[in-house]
C-alpha cells in the first residue's frame, strides 16, 4: 500500500490552492476531495450510476432512511467508499477555535453516522466516518466492529483532527491512504495481534538457537521468562526508564559480560537491592522467578 512520496511542491501547491478557498460546501467539496485523492495517489471517485449495488465509490450515494412510523426518506452521502468510509463534507464559517465550530463538526459527524447506519445491511457498515471542513480540516472516526453503533475519534481524541497543513507529514498522508485503501489495517487489535505473532516467532527462533547451542529446554524457558518479565517491569516503571534496554544495547559489543551483568541485575531484583548493572536501587521482586 505505501506509495512513492509526492513531490513536496505538489503538496504545497494543493495547500496554497485551498488555503484561502471560499464558497459553499456544495461548490467546492468535490474539487477538494478530488485534489486530495490526487495528492495522496488515490483512485478518483467513479461516476454514479444511480444503482446502489453498483455505486461502491461515488459522490452523492443515495440511501433510504426508514422511520419509526413506517415512512421513508432519501439522503445522499457526500462521498462513499464501500467497506471503507462515509464522508460528510461541510464548509463552516465559525472560527476553528470556537465552541460553535466544534459543535458544527459534531453535527456533521452525527449525520455521517446516520448515513452509515442507513446503508443496506448487505453492504455492512464502513469502519470509518470522515468529516471534512472543506479546505481546512479532516476528522476521522472509527468503528472496527462495523456495527455502526459507536464511531470514536481515531487514532485518539488528541490526533483525530487533521488540519490542512498536517498533510505535509508523510505519516498523516499514509494514514489517510490506509483509510481509503486498507482501512482494517488500522484496527489496533489486528495490529497488536500481528506484532504479538511476530514476537512469538522471534522468541521461538531464539529458543531453538539456544537449545541447539546445548542449553536445556527448561533453562531456556526460564531464561526467556525472566527476560520478558524484566522488559515488563521496565515498561511498568518498576525499573528506571530504558534501564534494561540500554544495558542490553551496551552489551552488544561485549557479549562476554552479558551473563555477569544481567545475573547481577536479577539478583538485585530478587533481593530488593542496589543494582550496579543499571546503577539504581530496586524494589524487591518476589515470587521465586529470579
Amino acid at each position: 500500500m505505501p506509495s512513492e512520496p509526492p513531490d513536496p511542491a505538489i503538496v504545497e501547491a494543493f495547500l496554497t490552492r485551498w488555503r484561502d478557498a471560499a464558497g459553499s460546501e456544495r461548490a467546492n467539496y468535490q474539487l477538494f476531495v478530488g485534489g486530495l485523492c490526487s495528492v495522496l495517489d488515490l483512485p478518483a471517485p467513479e461516476p454514479a450510476t444511480g444503482q446502489p449495488e453498483q455505486d461502491g465509490y461515488v459522490f452523492e450515494r443515495r440511501v433510504i432512511f426508514r422511520h419509526g412510523d413506517g415512512s421513508e426518506s432519501a439522503g445522499f452521502i457526500d462521498l462513499y467508499r464501500r467497506g471503507a468510509f462515509v464522508l460528510e463534507a461541510k464548509k463552516l464559517k465559525a472560527g476553528s477555535a470556537t465552541q460553535g465550530f466544534d459543535a458544527a463538526l459534531l453535527r456533521a459527524r452525527s449525520q455521517g453516522e446516520n448515513y452509515a447506519r442507513a446503508l443496506p445491511v448487505s453492504e455492512g457498515r464502513p469502519p470509518f466516518v470522515v468529516v471534512v471542513d472543506v479546505a481546512r480540516i479532516i476528522e476521522l472516526y472509527a468503528d472496527f466492529t462495523r456495527s455502526g453503533a459507536t464511531y470514536t475519534p481515531f487514532p485518539d481524541p488528541r490526533s483525530h483532527r487533521i488540519r490542512l497543513e498536517d498533510l505535509r507529514d508523510p505519516a498523516v498522508r499514509e494514514r489517510l491512504r490506509a483509510v481509503w485503501l486498507d482501512p482494517l489495517s488500522l484496527d489496533p487489535t489486528r495490529r497488536a495481534a500481528r506484532v504479538t505473532f511476530e514476537i512469538a516467532q522471534h522468541l521461538a527462533q531464539l529458543a531453538r538457537s539456544l537449545e541447539e547451542a546445548g542449553h536445556e529446554p527448561a533453562a531456556v524457558a526460564s531464561f526467556l521468562t525472566r527476560c520478558l518479565f524484566t522488559c515488563f517491569a521496565e515498561d511498568m516503571g518498576l525499573l528506571p526508564a530504558r534501564a534494561f534496554s540500554e544495558l542490553l544495547d551496551s552489551l552488544r559489543q561485549a557479549p562476554e559480560q552479558f551473563a555477569p551483568m544481567v545475573g547481577e541485575l536479577w539478583r538485585a531484583m530478587d533481593g530488593g537491592q542496589f543494582s550496579v548493572a543499571i546503577r539504581a536501587a530496586l524494589p524487591r521482586f518476589n515470587g521465586q522467578l529470579f
